[in-house]
């Protein structure tokens, strides 16, 4: 029997550096997003300052613990198989939870997930426990901490609502302040603002992130409490001196500065009050273990009264999980990939968009139109003037062409969102609230670029149904994790070791599952911006356009011969793996297009027929994979729904079509990849012969059907199959001509 418990603490081990993994790559949103999306600093330094914090908030983190402990039920009502059983069905579900949110890119929160899953796993094991008492359901209270939900449920509310509306009301104050013109007013209001930010910060690091640690003696905390104003006004004062130095006598950058320590802090303290959602719970388990192995009572006797006392965690435990956490860090695309989603739900240009509108962020925008109209009727001319000038863009958008490199959002912002996560995480600590991290500082900055106008009325739609679409996974992490817990508590309770080793095994497949979506994923992002130029306009964007033409054709033939030969010969499961083809092929294409405005945004000013003939290639890149699309559906579905094959002599017409076909994409590619555009008329004569040839297959199709009287639908797959292989030679004709005006112009620009 000691040995099963030996290997559920291994297991719940092996479980924590899986579960750290993952809820760092989740967490790393709170703390990466303003320095990255600003570019405050090289992404690596970035790392280093967040991988810093991170450590040492880790080693920080012991008071924490007491959360996993003690913090959703009573413990002393349990025995000790039982809250093994807990602790084991709370990390499986969390890895599987977090890891889903990752792999889609959406943030959600490590503490309410850990919660709901204890929560769901104690319910479940305590209605085993009085299944069948007197008492019923009435005795769960005295299992379970139901208070303890119900606010954290209260404070998902309210840090959605107070956190937006704080956020977007003081980004529009300091955009007042300082407007985009960041180097003109930096010197008169940067001293100031540098110093409320850096006492806001230094107060949010003693308060929420050193504060509930063993890092500070009881005395230092009760200074900390009697002192808070004292601090913060000394702080300001020091903070405002220093900054307002460095603007006039250095070329230091202060919000760099700000956003860099801001970035640390966050980091410190995401460490030192979030690692307890990671191995808080493997870690009160090994208590346990010790407990029942120095007990020597049996596992379904020893109540665990022992978890209710406070217990000092080795520090080794905690640098070795902050180190972890810091590599994950480093190396984690993942945790990239959840940043990403912040910063794209932020930034301040328009463009392809990460979510598609919905019917509730339509009437959202529309109600917001309507009310910003109101509030324009009744605001004086002059002063929509003034507030329309300090707003005004033009200078950042042309600073950042000249630089060829598009922040997401100005120092100034991302100083905002540090400095008001800060505040607002800071306080609601004092008043003992139950407020998450994620929560805080993800609706701070939706509300500091609602504010800053980056939400124009081209992007709107799509940035509010983003965050409508983070907020609902919000919800659905405490639906899940409280359900799927209860019923893995329940599982492993009565399947005991089987239940463990197929629940770990499911749990094996969902991580690999979702790691290979992500990879795919993250293939077509690599995708999307495959044509999206560099440092140089004419030559990155002459070389990538030619490139990927190369690479469509080659595409289409190898498609249009497979379609072809696969529908003579009825082969359904190589049809499906073509379409499939087909449709990424067609993704692709419309990601290019949709990804159009990056390139001609980058382009010179001056360099107007360069993004002329890029549109140009692209269009007709679009229009071909699209006749690509439509000689494949029908081809599919005919198949698919096993109707009639086409008769003998109309395949063998069709596969001598396809070679003819083959021969026209064979000669396009030759006059790409040795530039022969002087071959362009062969290659006309070549196209019309073909549009000739369909012309004529068409009408002996039609006479086929009239004179035979059957066939109908593999007649109607056979004419469309014709048309559109006439669109197809139409298009990649346009292509090859609207290269060779792209070379032209090219050769003559170098010139």
């Amino acid at each position: 029997m000691e040995y099963y418990y030996i290997f559920i603490v291994v297991v719940l081990f092996a479980l924590a550096i899986s579960d750290i993994i993952v809820g760092v790559s989740n967490d790393a949103v709170n703390f990466l997003n303003s320095a990255i999306g600003s570019k405050a600093a090289p992404f690596r330094i970035i790392i280093l300052v967040a991988a810093i914090g991170v450590i040492l908030g880790a080693s920080f983190s012991n008071g924490m613990m007491e959360v996993a402990r003690k913090g959703m039920f009573n413990p002393e009502m349990f025995f000790f198989e039982e809250i093994m059983i807990i602790f084991l069905a709370v990390m499986l579900t969390d890895i599987i939870l977090l890891d889903f949110f990752n792999t889609f890119g959406l943030p959600t929160s490590t503490t309410v997930s850990i919660v709901f899953e204890l929560l769901g796993a104690s319910v479940g094991i305590s209605m085993i426990k009085i299944y069948g008492s007197p008492e019923g359901l009435g005795s769960l209270s005295s299992y379970i901490n139901s208070d303890r939900a119900l606010g954290i449920i209260s404070g998902i509310f309210i840090s959605i609502l107070i956190a937006f509306s704080v956020g977007a009301i003081i980004q529009w104050f300091i955009r007042m302040l300082f407007t985009f013109k960041i180097a003109k007013t930096l010197k008169y209001w940067g001293g100031i603002w540098g110093g409320i930010a850096f006492a806001m910060i230094v107060y949010f690091l003693l308060v929420k992130g050193v504060k509930g640690t063993s890092f500070m003696s009881q005395e230092s905390v009760e200074f900390v409490e009697k002192n808070a104003y004292r601090i913060l006004l000394f702080s300001i004062i020091g903070g405002s001196i220093l900054f307002q130095s460095l603007i006039m006598f250095t070329k230091v950058n202060i919000l760099k500065i700000i956003v860099l320590f801001g970035t640390f802090a966050l980091a410190m303290a995401f460490a030192g009050n979030d690692l307890v959602n990671f191995i808080g719970v493997p870690l009160a388990g090994y208590e346990a273990f010790r407990a029942f192995i120095a007990s020597g009572q049996e596992p379904q006797q020893m109540l665990m009264e022992v978890l209710t006392h406070p217990v000092k965690t080795p520090t080794m435990f905690l640098l070795i999980a902050g180190l972890i956490m810091a590599i994950t860090l480093r190396f984690s695309k993942k945790a990239r990939f959840v940043t990403e989603t912040t910063i794209d739900l932020s930034r301040q240009d328009d463009g392809s968009e990460r979510f598609e509108s919905s019917s509730l962020a339509r009437f959202l925008v529309r109600w917001s139109i309507e009310l910003g109209a109101f509030f324009e009727r009744i605001t004086p001319d002059r002063v929509i003037k003034i507030i329309d000038k300090r707003f005004d863009q033009t200078t950042m958008k042309s600073k950042e062409k000249r630089q060829q490199d598009i922040l997401a959002f100005d120092l100034v912002r991302a100083s905002v969102n540090l400095v008001v996560a800060s505040i607002l995480i800071s306080f609601g600590t004092s008043l003992k609230l139950p407020l998450s991290t994620t929560y805080v500082t993800f609706m701070v900055a939706m509300g500091s670029s609602f504010s800053d106008r980056a939400w124009g009325r081209e992007s709107a739609v799509y940035r509010i149904t983003g965050v409508l679409t983070v907020i609902g996974g919000w919800f659905l992490t405490a639906f899940i994790a409280l359900s799927s817990s209860f019923l893995l508590a329940i599982a492993i309770y009565f399947g005991g070791l089987v239940a463990i080793l197929v629940l770990i095994t499911i749990v094996v497949l969902l991580v690999l599952r979702s790691h290979a979506i992500f990879k795919k994923r993250e293939k077509e992002t690599v995708t999307e911006s495959q044509l999206t130029i560099g440092k140089v306009a004419n030559e990155n964007i002459f070389e990538n356009c030619s490139e990927t033409v190369k690479s469509i054709i080659i595409s289409i033939s190898k498609m249009y011969f497979l379609s072809i030969l696969n529908f003579t010969k009825e082969k359904r499961k190589e049809l499906t793996e073509v379409n499939k083809e087909i449709k990424e092929l067609n993704q692709e294409t419309k990601n290019l297009k949709k990804n159009l405005f990056r390139t001609i945004k980058k382009l010179e000013d001056d360099d107007i027929e360069s993004g002329h003939y890029y549109v140009q290639v692209l269009d007709y890149i679009r229009e071909a994979t699209n006749s690509l699309q439509f000689v494949i559906s029908p081809i599919f579905n005919h198949v698919d729904n096993n109707h009639p094959p086409l008769p003998k002599d109309q395949a063998l017409e069709l596969l001598q079509f396809s070679e003819k076909m083959s021969e026209f994409f064979n000669y396009s590619l030759n006059i790409l990849k040795n530039s022969k555009f002087d071959n362009i008329p062969e290659l006309i004569k070549l196209r019309n012969e073909i549009v000739s040839q369909t012309t004529e297959l068409k009408k002996n199709q039609i006479h086929y059907l009239k004179t035979q009287g059957k066939g109908t639908k593999v007649s109607l797959v056979f004419l469309e199959i014709m048309t559109e292989s006439k669109n197809l030679v139409l298009f990649v004709t346009n292509v090859i001509q609207a290269q060779k005006e792209f070379v032209e112009h090219s050769r003559n620009a170098e010139r």
